[in-house]
């Protein structure tokens, strides 16, 4: 081939494919093709950092398929995306495909359109060796985190814990702020509000002799009331004042994944999934357009072309009409840390592709997130609203000590709120963009009451971060960049530190709370934000080529070592094993404790000190080891409970186990996925247990008891059940018609099967032993021509 042309993913090369000739032919890296070696720390602290990278074991064959396609003349363009992780990513490819003597031209763009892809062809460049190394320097530093700290966190805290340098300080931030929440301590305070009647007006207390004031307690409120039925309410005066409103900034991709979990309910992961398949164009076949529909979704600017706001105004024109749009285009500056100003804003490539003409042709998720970002990107270039904002200022009081106040809005204009106005993370939170018209009153207007209510009010803790409210602070901070996180997010929850709720809140786990602790005792300067946030800013002096990337990892690394080497022998587990004493078992006399285990907190009776092993049981999600009281956790004891008895008085038990809650009979176990096992009485246990059985039987194709053997339909159809493992059947193999012996020999082949790891091990021995045969043949034979 004399052109080949490397991407990141097939979806993308199935795109620019349709974009170039016969001459070119474009194939997928599926992303990075080398990394460090995942047993080892990969790189060489004694020789200044100097990193050990491998061809990853899953792309091996996508190494093999590129070679393949590459002769010594074939010109290679290495098109991975417009960032420093692309950057990279073109980079290993160089080394893995052994193409250092071959053409090479990096290219880039920030859309997959016809014409971009022909603009960044006939404008290749250098692949940028700054982006790499700053790419560099984040692995490393990162693999020198995880893989120095987490072994610690085996030795002192958990096995199986681990550490990460950005996803630690995500962690803390959470930690804090349930801190803050249980530390909270509500005050009082007290509303005092008035309707009124012909006219019909709702207003509140404001100010107390000129001044806002918060009302304390009832006292304060009861005597408010009393001066208030000794006076009138009269209308004083009447604020007008028009205001302009401007529409918020274009999308970046922290304000893209906030705003689409604000509107339309999506995390940031799936945000950033839709996203991608919206830039690469990986949707339905859409008349009159190809390519994908939006620009590279990874961006912190908020630049916009000129193309862009040339084609937004025309669009504004002909959908609103002239006085919606603008004379010059508005030009918008981010105030993010470390911005790459040089890219674009999230936009639709084509601005006079509507929504509705794509409608039909891809996913429901995809048209909602193209509309949120056309919408948007429309609204940023027409003009502003005008809104007239009124207030009525009514005295109160026997001395008119009080002023209680009405607020109206009204739309002049709606500029650009007839497209789009913001989300609010705040529930409470009345939409701007609702009118709320006050009836015409004039001043001196006393207003006829007809009900005063005193509310009693308490002050709320700070709420718990959703995954949008934590990427805004995460991007507040300086923390991380645009391809971080979203990944962040998910392996904080991945690795069980962070828990979804179900208002979808963040909060963490018991492990979660005790890694941080850790981490905060003995590597503060880890989960420091301050220090994350300036790290990310040596990265970016590095990719802007200020610094040395080996610069960065010698002030890190060697006091990072140090002190990991000094904790080895100072931390003291014991300081870290979660206990929290819960008080006596009244019929024992032992002491109950709260404790977080291998599989998440739980009840203890007892100590493993003791003649008779704990007896121990897991506390349910609904309650907390930190607050979990005695008459809860003694309840906890009360399973396993028997519920009743089946027809062949066989007990039936409602119990907890390391899978979570179930109903037991004999041998047989039953899972409860909506029922408490607490509180399940015997009618609706039997009800659970002929459900599951009638399931099983439709499931069950054949059976061979004596092998403790199953063959079963599933979702993704027939396969083998030996135990708690599945098997699957062959293709070419009829489920039903399966015999014994062709079920063994299918469970002997399975490479989970001890059966298949044993003949695999002999045959590796037998291969080994022909091996030294042909070795000692070889050696026996040259000494004998030796001494001929």
């Amino acid at each position: 081939m004399k052109n080949l042309v490397i991407v990141e993913s097939p979806a993308k090369a199935k795109t620019i494919s349709k974009f170039l000739g016969k001459d070119y032919k474009v194939m997928a890296s599926m992303g990075h093709v080398r990394d460090l070696p995942k047993s080892k720390l990969g790189f060489d602290p004694e020789n200044n950092f100097e990193p050990k990278y491998l061809i990853s074991t899953d792309k091996k064959k996508v190494i093999s398929d590129l070679k393949k396609e590459i002769t010594k003349d074939t010109t290679i363009y290495l098109a991975a995306d417009e960032d420093r992780e692309g950057e990279a990513i073109a980079w290993h490819l160089i080394p893995a495909l052994k193409i250092e003597k071959n053409p090479i031209k990096r290219i880039v763009f920030h859309e997959i359109t016809k014409g971009a892809i022909l603009e960044a062809i006939n404008n290749p460049r250098e692949v940028d060796q700054h982006l790499v190394d700053a790419q560099q320097a984040r692995r490393i530093l990162d693999r020198a985190v995880g893989y120095e700290l987490s072994p610690l966190l085996w030795k002192k805290v958990r096995y199986g814990l681990s550490a990460g340098r950005v996803q630690s300080v995500a962690v803390k931030i959470i930690v804090d702020r349930e801190n803050e929440i249980r530390e909270f301590v509500p005050e009082e305070f007290w509303k005092i509000k008035a309707d009124f009647i012909n006219p019909e007006l709702k207003s509140e207390l404001a100010k107390i002799d000129g001044k806002a004031k918060k009302v304390k307690n009832e006292q304060e409120a009861k005597e408010i009331e009393t001066s208030i039925n000794q006076g009138k309410f009269e209308l004083f005066d009447i604020e007008e004042k028009e205001s302009n409103r401007n529409p918020a900034a274009p999308f970046t991709t922290s304000t893209l994944q906030q705003e689409a979990s604000r509107k339309l309910g999506l995390s940031v992961r799936q945000t950033m999934v839709i996203a991608q398949q919206l830039y690469e164009g990986n949707v339905g076949n859409i008349p009159n357009h190809t390519g994908g529909l939006i620009t590279y979704m990874r961006t912190d600017s908020l630049n916009l072309s000129k193309v862009a706001t040339s084609a937004a105004k025309e669009v504004i024109e002909n959908e609103y009409g002239k006085e919606y749009a603008l004379a010059k285009p508005r030009v918008y500056r981010s105030k993010a840390k470390g911005a790459q100003e040089a890219h674009e804003a999230i936009r639709p490539v084509n601005m006079a592709l509507k929504p509705s003409d794509i409608k039909s042709y891809v996913e429901p998720a995809q048209f909602k997130l193209y509309s949120l970002i056309w919408k948007r990107t429309l609204a940023t270039q027409m003009a502003p609203a005008k809104i007239a904002n009124t207030t009525y200022k009514i005295s109160a009081g026997k001395d008119k000590e009080y002023e209680f106040q009405s607020k109206g809005q009204r739309i002049i204009f709606p500029g650009f709120m007839k497209a789009y106005t913001e989300g609010s993370d705040n529930p409470e939170a009345v939409l701007d963009s609702s009118e709320k018209i006050l009836p015409t009153i004039k001043v001196g207007t006393v207003l006829d009451l007809e009900k005063l209510d005193l509310e009693q009010n308490f002050t709320k803790p700070p709420a718990r971060y959703t995954e949008a409210s934590l990427v805004k602070k995460l991007e507040s901070e300086g923390i991380g960049r645009p391809s971080t996180y979203a990944p962040t997010i998910s392996t904080i929850q991945q690795r069980e530190y962070v828990t979804k709720t179900e208002d979808k809140k963040l909060a963490p786990t018991p492990t979660g709370e005790i890694v941080n602790s850790f981490l905060v005792d003995h590597f503060p300067h880890i989960v420091d934000l301050g220090f994350t946030a300036k790290v990310e800013e040596d990265f970016d002096e590095i990719a802007e080529g200020k610094i040395a990337w080996q610069q960065v990892m010698q002030h890190f690394y060697g006091d990072f070592k140090k002190t990991i080497n000094e904790k080895e022998e100072s931390v003291n587990k014991e300081d870290y094993l979660q206990i929290r004493e819960i008080g006596t078992d009244p019929k024992s006399g032992k002491p109950i404790s709260a404790r977080v285990g291998r599989f998440g907190p739980f009840v203890q009776i007892g100590t493993k000190d003791d003649e008779e092993k704990p007896q121990f049981v897991a506390i349910p999600d609904h309650l907390n080891m930190d607050t979990i009281t005695l008459d809860e956790a003694l309840f906890l004891f009360t399973l396993p409970r028997v519920v009743g008895q089946t027809q062949e008085g066989e007990d039936i038990k409602a119990n907890i186990g390391r899978f979570g809650p179930y109903l037991q009979v004999k041998t047989k176990f039953y899972s409860l996925k909506q029922d408490d096992p607490y509180t399940i009485e015997f009618p609706r246990a039997l009800e659970v247990i002929k459900e599951i059985d009638e399931a099983k039987a439709k499931a069950l194709i054949k059976e061979f008891p004596e092998e403790k053997i199953q063959v079963l339909i599933g979702q993704y159809g027939p396969y083998i059940k030996q135990g708690r493992k599945n098997f699957k059947i062959p293709k070419s193999v009829e489920a039903e018609d399966l015999t014994l012996e062709q079920t063994l020999e299918i469970i002997a082949k399975d490479p989970k099967s001890k059966t298949a790891a044993k003949k695999t091990a002999a045959k590796k021995t037998a291969a080994k032993k022909t091996t030294t045969k042909r070795t000692t043949r070889k050696k026996s034979t040259a000494k004998t021509t030796t001494k001929k």
